[in-house]
């Protein structure tokens, strides 16, 4: 089925009066009001703000994605706002906010809810569209343009629709100072190792770097009173700038496709215990799966 399909005229705004999302938000609420709806809106909008609290929606381009399930709505509900002049407040990569979309679905649906949020984002994240969308004349100008972007929705959710498409990533020519700069920098314990055409190559972890200044930690294990003529860590301090990713990474991933089944993936990732699935098309790096992130948006929403 075709995403745009799902969205209607009539819940689209396209000259939203609101300074902020969360003006916009109670301004798209207002659109099912309008129609004569029966929803306890409070309640609504309470789950709408919890939500923004956990992770701001904000997600760049232009563009923003509140939601909520919530047991208030028994049926999917897709509202979209344009704000010509731009809503006030702060955005991922500095762009102002023009376009929220605003998605309500009931707390036992996952799958829709998932798919149009990763729909309308890729969406957003094509070159251009912020610019098509902030022209628009009419409500059906803007359910064209989802339509010409060819978005489908799947009868089964997929890897595409959960994962993260921005992978942290190193090369084998970088240093061991560099991995630490961008774990540190993005709060992570492993990173992507990608040759200069982004094809996927392996892996890099916080255990390999603790490995590099302990290569003979099983001795140590084995003999507490192992003696060392260096303190490790220091001369490790000596190489950072030497030593390089092409030392350290480790092909032994796991990698799955964009169109691959999560709960296929899912049940992988329990068996294996492992947290981090990379996602290749063609052997180039396109995006990482991570454990958190299936219980955060399918079972926590």
């Amino acid at each position: 089925m075709k995403l745009a399909n799902l969205i209607m005229e009539r819940r689209i705004s396209i000259n939203l009066q609101a300074k902020t999302k969360d003006e916009a938000v109670v301004e798209l609420l207002g659109l099912i009001r309008n129609e004569g709806v029966q929803l306890d809106f409070e309640a609504i909008l309470r789950s709408i703000r919890e939500r923004e609290e956990i992770e701001n929606t904000s997600y760049g381009h232009g563009f923003a994605f509140p939601h909520a399930r919530t047991d208030a709505v028994s049926e999917l509900y897709i509202l979209i706002g344009v704000s010509k002049q731009g809503l006030e407040g702060k955005t991922a990569d500095g762009t102002p906010l023009h376009v929220v979309c605003l998605l309500l679905t009931p707390s036992t649906i996952a799958k829709l809810y998932l798919q149009m949020l990763s729909g309308l984002a890729a969406f957003g994240r094509v070159s251009g569209t912020l610019e098509k969308v902030l022209d628009v004349g009419r409500p059906a100008d803007v359910i064209k343009l989802v339509s010409d972007a060819g978005l489908q929705v799947d009868k089964e959710l997929m890897v595409k629709d959960v994962m993260r498409h921005k992978v942290a990533s190193v090369t084998p020519d970088n240093t061991l100072k560099d991995v630490a700069n961008e774990m540190f920098r993005y709060r992570l314990s492993a990173l992507a190792v990608v040759d200069e055409n982004n094809k996927l190559l392996g892996v890099i972890d916080d255990r390999d770097l603790i490995k590099a200044a302990l290569p003979d930690y099983k001795s140590l294990i084995s003999n507490l009173n192992y003696s060392m003529d260096v303190e490790p860590f220091e001369e490790l301090l000596k190489q950072e700038d030497k030593i390089k990713v092409s030392q350290l990474y480790r092909s032994d991933y796991e990698v799955t496709s964009p169109g691959t089944r999560i709960v296929e993936v899912a049940a992988m990732m329990i068996f294996k215990d492992v947290r981090k699935v990379f996602v290749a098309e063609d052997d180039n790096l396109v995006g990482v799966l991570l454990r958190k992130d299936i219980v955060s948006m399918v079972i926590r929403g």
